[in-house]
Parts: structure tokens; sequence; C-alpha cells
């Protein structure tokens, strides 16, 4: 998370450091502590925060928990972990409704800190849910809020309610009031009331707010703070909890490239839960907040529920089996190649979900490096050919390569690469779904015992299915390295579990020159 990336770095560099002690001395929980505040005081965790924070790390950290462990390095990293979730609220909470609807939620917070996007957002969320949900346009102060408000339920599909142009125009506390009554009318069960903002608090936001809050009763009042205003977000926060009060947190912008450790103070610092992280533009860039999925993120120690949650959510089950029975049969063509990645669009940015992965911090420039528009390339190719030539690559001959490159504004090399990566991965899925074990270049088949992992002098590998004996047996025993033009991802473990006959062996040994 692009947001916390500074301090997930400092955190894991300090870490690395740790793990190279067999015991843990005093003298090193106290340099790991002090590592530690200073990464946190850099990221603009709030003072009063990371005094408690480091002081109950260090407390345990010197505890007996860490002394008699078989890995002391690994338990600290664990406290820190257990800490963290902590003054990020502990417990996931989650948005609570009326027993008799319609649920009224009243946003609030800072003009710029995303509330009429993030409304949007909801309003998507629940629908997906199964809600009706109805956004109310109380923002009646800033320019164009409220046209801003019927573009994003007009994306997001949802109903609006908005009586007044806004532009200084229209009572706000009424059109609040009025919208809740629609909605009871209307039979929408959740009511979302999108507030004014300003550039900074003042005592008229204040009193604005509190008017509508006492006209409306909601059910939720939820927050929404920028995550990269820094230090100022905790003033921010208690001053709103102050003057309107509010049940529960949003933070929005957690994409950004700030500190934005202030953040972590919130939850901690007002004793309201953090509800939502909002962490694109996109209506769908929003997640319910998980206090422990995201002390694993700051640690570099992944979010591999989140990632399968999302993955459940875009990927169909009948889909899935059809393509299992495929894989199976011997059927997979690039037809369900692209039914695949067009379902893996559905989960958002592959740099967002490739980051959910451990030690995936420690890949920055990597990530940095993914081009996410090579899947557009990828479907632009697949689409430029006819079905035939989607179902069988094999009559994908040299004319047929060349109007398919051309269809795709690409080159025939680009079409060779694709072909090559999707035969690879064909062969290696088919054999994982026979349960068989795939072979990687270069280290024989994955778990076999006595399977060969030496690296010599090799043959070229051109990708082609030769009718040479040799290059055949080289191919199928895993031991062909990729050749130097080989495409990126083409590291696939290739299929044939048969070995190669004695004499293909030999044949080996000549071209490699030790006769």
């Amino acid at each position: 998370m692009a947001t916390f990336g500074t301090l997930s770095d400092r955190l894991t560099e300090t870490f690395r450091n740790l793990r190279t002690k067999g015991k843990l001395s005093p003298a090193d929980v106290d340099g790991t502590v002090r590592e530690i505040r200073r990464a946190l005081l850099d990221a603009d965790v709030a003072l009063v925060v990371v005094k408690d924070f480091t002081a109950k790390v260090r407390e345990r950290a010197l505890s007996d928990e860490v002394s008699r462990a078989l890995n002391p390095a690994q338990q600290v990293v664990q406290i820190v972990n257990e800490e963290l979730v902590a003054i990020l609220g502990g417990q996931q909470r989650r948005l609570q409704f009326a027993k008799n609807p319609p649920t009224v939620i009243m946003l609030a917070g800072l003009q710029g800190s995303g509330k009429t996007t993030f409304a949007g957002k909801l309003a998507k969320m629940l629908e997906k849910d199964g809600h009706t949900p109805l956004l109310v346009a109380a923002d009646l102060q800033r320019p164009n809020a409220v046209n801003q408000l019927q573009v994003v339920a007009e994306r997001a599909g949802a109903a609006i309610y908005a009586p007044q142009p806004g532009n200084g125009v229209g009572d706000p506390v009424k059109v609040s009031r009025d919208g809740v009554e629609h909605a009871r009318h209307a039979q929408h069960d959740v009511v979302i009331i999108d507030t004014a903002g300003r550039l900074g608090v003042d005592a008229e936001l204040m009193k604005q707010a509190a008017d509508i809050r006492k006209a409306t009763d909601p059910d939720e009042v939820l927050f929404v703070i920028d995550a990269m205003i820094g230090q100022d977000a905790v003033n921010t926060a208690k001053a709103f909890q102050e003057g309107v009060d509010f049940t529960g947190v949003v933070l929005s912008k957690l994409d950004g490239d700030a500190r934005g450790g202030a953040a972590l103070s919130v939850a901690q610092v007002t004793g309201r839960p953090i509800i939502f992280a909002s962490t694109g533009e996109g209506l769908e860039d929003v997640e319910p907040f998980h206090p422990d999925r995201m002390a694993s993120r700051i640690l570099d120690l992944g979010d591999i529920l989140t990632l399968i949650e999302q993955a459940q959510q875009a990927f169909d089950e009948d889909e899935a089996r059809k393509v299992a029975e495929k894989l199976a049969t011997e059927q997979f063509t690039l037809e369900d190649f692209l039914e695949q990645m067009q379902q893996m669009r559905k989960m958002g940015s592959m740099k967002k979900m490739l980051g959910m992965l451990p030690g995936m911090g420690q890949m920055k420039q990597q990530l940095d490096d993914f081009d996410e528009h090579e899947i557009d390339r990828t479907e632009a190719i697949i689409r430029s050919m006819t079905p035939g030539e989607r179902r069988n690559t094999k009559i994908l001959n040299g004319s047929r390569r060349l109007r398919i490159a051309r269809g795709a504004g690409m080159t025939v090399t680009d079409v060779n690469q694709l072909v090559q990566r999707f035969e690879q991965a064909a062969k290696m899925m088919k054999t994982v779904a026979r349960g068989g074990v795939p072979n990687i270049p270069g280290m024989g088949a994955m778990g076999k015992p006595g399977a060969s992992s030496k690296r010599g002098k090799q043959p070229k590998r051109k990708g082609s299915r030769s009718g040479n004996p040799a290059k055949r047996a080289a191919e199928n025993s895993g031991l062909a390295a990729s050749s130097e033009t080989a495409p990126n991802g083409s590291g696939f473990g290739l299929g044939g579990a048969k070995p190669p006959s004695e004499t293909d062996m030999a044949d080996i040994q000549k071209l490699l020159g030790r006769h």
C-alpha cells in the first residue's frame, strides 16, 4: 500500500538486521525499539501513540516470551504485529444497520477529503450486498457539489435525492430530513447523506453538521479523512469528535505516496474504529478495514485473505469448474485464456494484487516496472485471431501470425511470444490437473526425489517442437535453458513426464561436446 510504503521499508529493514542475531540482548531490543520509534515519527504517527506503542513493544520484547522463544527475532516481529493491530483498532468493525429501515449514514469531513466519491463507492458496495441505497445531496455550499454527486450516483447505478441546485442555494438540514422521508416512502433501506466540508475546521461547519445529525438521527456518522494530510489528521479528527462526534472513520487516498502515518493514530486518539479504507479513484477501490490485515501489509507480511476474497468475488465458480474440466481433458484454449484474463480484470490492478503477496515490499522496483497494459496487448492479439485459431494454435503459420500482428497493431515477435507462453502454461496446468508434478526448466520435476538441479552449458531452446531427438529429449527432461530472446514470463514448467531414453541422452552428450 503506497501510503505506508516508507514505513514498511523502514520496519522491514529493522527486522532484517534483527534476524541475524541468534539471541537478543537488552541492547539489541533497545536498538530495535529506537529504530521503530524513528520510523513511526518519520511517518507522521502522533507522538503520544508512538510513546505508548514503543513502550509496550519494549516491555514485551524484554519479557520471557522472547527470551525463551526458539526464534527471538521472529517473536519480536509477532509482538510488533500484535501491537500494530491494537493501535489500528483491534477487531474489525462493520456497519451497524437499523432494525427498522432505512439505515441513515451521514458522511462528515473536510473539503477535499473524498466524501462525495466515497458516497458513490459505499452505495455501489451496498448494492452488491442486496441493499437499495439513496444518496442525499446535502452539500449545498461547494460549487457543483450537487452535480458531482449526481455524476457519481449515475456511475454507481444508485438513486439520488437532490431537490436543490446547491452553489449556496438551499437548506442542507431540510434537504437531509426530507431525504430520509423520501427514502422511507420509496422503500430505500439505506440513506447516505453527503454533507458540506470546509477547507478548515470552523464553527459554521460544525454547527451545520451537528444540526443535520440532530434532524436525521443517523445510525452511523462516518468521518472521512485524507490519509495524506499528516499530523493535522489527528487535530481534525479531535475537532470533529468534539463538535459533531462520529461512530467510525473512513481512510481515503491510501493509494497516495505521502507518509500517511497519522492515519495510524486516528483510531487510537479518538477511540473510534476505522471501518473502510479507500484505495483508489475507481468506485470499486474501497474495502472494509481489517486491522490485522493492514498491520500485515505494513510489515510486508502480505494480505492473502483480502486477495482470496477479491478472487472469490471476481471469478465465477461455474466457469472455474468448466476450465478445470477443460484442463483435465486437454481442451484449454486461447478463448478460455481470454475469459480468465477478463475475470482477473474484475479484481482490479495487478500491481495492487501482487502487492498483497508476502515479501513483495522487497520487490518494489519489479512492481513499479510491471506494465498494467500488458493484459491489454495480450487481449488485442487474441481478439485479432479467428475462433478456429484461438481453439488450435497449431494452425498458426507465418502468414496467419503476420495478419494477427497487423490486426492487433503488434509485431510478429509479440504474437510468437504470446503463443509460446500460452502453450508452456497450458502444458504445466494440464500436468497439475492430471495430478502430475510440473517440470521447471533447469530444475527437473518439482518435488521428485533425485531430480537433478545442476546447471551446465545447455543448448538453446527456440520454443518450437523440433524433430531433433536430442532437443526434444532436453525439453521433456526440463533441462533446456531459456534462450536469450525468450519472452518475460516464459519460465513456466514444461510438460513431458516421460524420461528420455539412453539413446536420447547419448545424443545430448554429443550435442554438448562430451564424447
